[in-house]
């Protein structure tokens, strides 16, 4: 059982260091629902880089780049009669294990006239250069906590290993000063250092993330649930402070962990678990709203919920922008005037990030005003 002093939150105001990094990660805080490019360039860079020859260290880093960011352009599939299309296509044939190859191909193929040939490379080389740089983007992905089909076409489940944030500035900034220093250099040698601490990041991430599942668990059963469902994600830019959900028969519970030698827990907030019949009565179950429900059940892997400000939304519960409320960041709007063939619409709720960054960095720095234990206590 966790101890008094781990849900203990020290007073004050926020420090100065907040006030320098907020409004820097404000723009990316804006954009969390998507998926870093400049993090997953640098990746596909770090690879080829690494086992590149000296001559060619600084071609095999470009070509890295642009091959570890290809993936992402499967967010043009889109539909203006189908919003939920999107996320059947993000993150599926572009980014599974199999595709790599042809991806890397076809990277190969439009990259190799425009760059790798004018540096002396071989078409074949410049094949392998941009595979590798490919061949990183699903597996960082997967890493993330939005999911990745890396098995497609034999499965669809979506793969979250919730290791590390989609953005992360100390995964990242690292990386980017031992690929610059290796390409000034001619060295490979910093790439691979890049490698390791990216892998030794993703470590550190998955171990906190367990202990982090570890307080969910102790949370649960200190309020007498035995949960059906349970993960911890990390928030915003870090893997200090961890989002935990878990669900028991009839309802969804969102709580905040502060992992390391001085844990915390912000206790949060709860809700019903979706039924349809009881919920949403008037809905056809044989309409396109009812599919379309379904679809985002898969991508939400079940954690919907009815939004308790508007009836009419089904959220994603797993997502906010504090890890220790139910604000969701996207919903599903449905309308009871729709026609059986007419789609729900698919809807993101950016929340206000002026109010919520000050807030989060209370909440990872243990500078919240107040007692955890009593809000544990009365939730």
């Amino acid at each position: 059982m966790l101890s008094r002093e781990s849900y203990q939150s020290r007073g004050g105001p926020p420090t100065t260091t907040s006030a320098i990094i907020l409004p820097l990660c404000q723009p990316l805080l804006l954009r969390a629902t998507q998926l870093d490019p400049v993090t997953q360039g640098l990746a596909g860079a770090a690879l080829p880089q690494s086992l590149a020859r000296r001559k060619t260290v600084a071609v095999a880093g470009v070509l890295g780049l642009l091959a570890g960011m290809t993936p992402d352009l499967d967010v043009l599939i889109r539909s203006s009669d189908d919003p939920l299309l999107f996320l059947e296509y993000h993150r599926q044939f572009s980014h599974s294990l199999i595709f790599i190859p042809l991806g890397g191909l076809i990277c190969a193929l439009l990259l190799h006239p425009l760059l790798a040939r004018r540096q002396g490379l071989t078409f074949k080389l410049t094949w392998i250069f941009c595979t590798l740089g490919y061949a990183t983007h699903g597996l960082l992905d997967a890493c993330t906590t939005y999911g990745t089909m890396l098995f497609w076409p034999f499965s669809d489940v979506r793969v979250a290993w919730n290791t590390i944030s989609i953005i992360d500035p100390l995964f990242s900034l690292p990386i980017l000063a031992f690929l610059i220093l290796g390409t000034l250099r001619k060295r490979p040698a910093w790439a691979r250092i890049a490698m390791i601490w990216g892998l030794v990041y993703l470590c550190l991430g998955a171990w906190q993330r367990e202990v982090a599942r570890d307080y969910g668990a102790a949370i649960a059963i200190s309020r007498g649930h035995v949960p059906l469902q349970l993960e911890a994600k990390p928030s915003f830019a870090n893997i200090l402070l961890w989002k935990v959900v878990y669900r028991t028969e009839d309802r969804f519970y969102v709580d905040a962990v502060r992992t390391g030698p001085t844990p915390r827990i912000y206790p949060g907030e709860n809700l019903p678990v979706l039924d349809i019949a009881r919920d949403l009565p008037w809905l056809d179950r044989d309409s396109q709203q009812a599919r379309d429900i379904e679809r985002f059940r898969w991508f939400s892997k079940g954690y919907i919920a009815q939004d308790p400000n508007n009836p009419r939304r089904i959220i994603d519960i797993r997502y906010s922008l504090l890890p220790n409320e139910i604000k969701a960041l996207w919903s599903l709007g449905l309308d009871p005037a729709a026609t059986p063939e007419q789609h729900a619409q698919y809807l993101t709720h950016r929340g206000d990030s002026r109010e919520a960054l000050p807030r989060l960095w209370q909440l990872i720095s243990s500078a919240r005003s107040g007692s955890a234990l009593a809000l544990f206590q009365n939730s």
